[in-house]
């Protein structure tokens, strides 16, 4: 089964990468883009799970490895 774990800043904290980005699209003049955040996505191929098992197997590997869970918010969509 396949999985896709979407991992981003939470609300209020500060993204300088995402103001990098900002300044870079704008400097190659692509108006109009009022704000930029990054984040990253994991696609994961799992076997040997239902999808219950297999979400919450994904929810434990944000929570201890692919997400600091203090400043990112996570999103798991099983494909």
């Amino acid at each position: 089964m396949k999985a896709r774990v979407t991992v981003t800043l939470k609300s209020g904290v500060l993204d300088p990468q995402g103001k990098a980005i900002e300044g870079g699209l704008a400097a190659l003049g692509f108006a109009g883009v009022d704000s930029v955040r990054q984040g990253k996505v994991f696609d994961l191929e799992i076997s040997g799970r239902d999808a219950n098992a297999a979400r919450a197997d994904l929810a434990a590997m944000c929570e201890k490895l692919l997400a600091n869970t203090v400043i990112e918010n996570y999103d798991i969509e099983i494909l």
